[in-house]
């Protein structure tokens, strides 16, 4: 899906008030959450890259939360690669 903050998904499909934005720079993929109930989030947390999510969720030790879950880098690949040719296919 795509809104005016970029392209996203859902990371919690029952929980449709929160969005994972997803982009890709110099072939890293990055992520950005934002929620409608913490408007405040989006603009305290910037985009992190994949790697720095991959260190975080090896430290990570709880169990309500699963990151690698949430920060889904094949559905974000996915969402990059729709985009990069849907962009392809718009005539200049």
């Amino acid at each position: 899906m795509k809104d005016e903050h970029g392209l996203y998904y859902y990371p919690f499909p029952q929980n449709r008030r929160v969005h994972m934005y997803v982009r890709e720079a110099e072939g890293i993929i990055w992520f950005r959450l934002w929620s409608a109930d913490d408007p405040d989030l989006w603009e305290k947390h910037g985009w992190v890259p994949y790697g720095a999510i991959k260190q975080a969720a090896a430290m990570y030790k709880g169990d309500k939360f699963l990151p690698n879950r949430a920060y889904d880098i094949e559905v974000a690949k996915m969402l990059v690669k729709e985009n990069a040719s849907d962009s392809e296919d718009v005539p200049t």
